[in-house]
């Protein structure tokens, strides 16, 4: 078990340049696609989505935060490069 303190994490995106996940959720009245990927040493997001509203179509990228970063490399563990730690 791997403990994610902020220079595991570090360690571990610049290990794992190049990393994609996806995550999909659809509701009653939304729906969101979640591509996560590492670049440049940082975790990113883009989320793609819409909701009942019409015109309500989005498609945003960000730069994860710390708990949002440590939140997937944990769920993550078995497909990353941990041999660096």
């Amino acid at each position: 078990m791997v403990r994610f303190t902020k220079d595991v994490i570090q360690k571990v995106l610049a290990a794992n340049e190049g990393f994609r996940d996806r995550t999909y959720y659809k509701g009653n009245n939304s729906e969101e696609e979640n591509f996560y990927s590492i670049e440049g040493g940082k975790m990113l997001r883009r989320s793609v989505g819409k909701t009942s509203w019409s015109d309500s179509r989005y498609d945003n990228t960000s730069v994860c935060d710390t708990e949002q970063t440590r939140r997937i490399l944990k769920k993550n563990q078995n497909r990353l490069n941990l041999n660096t730690l």
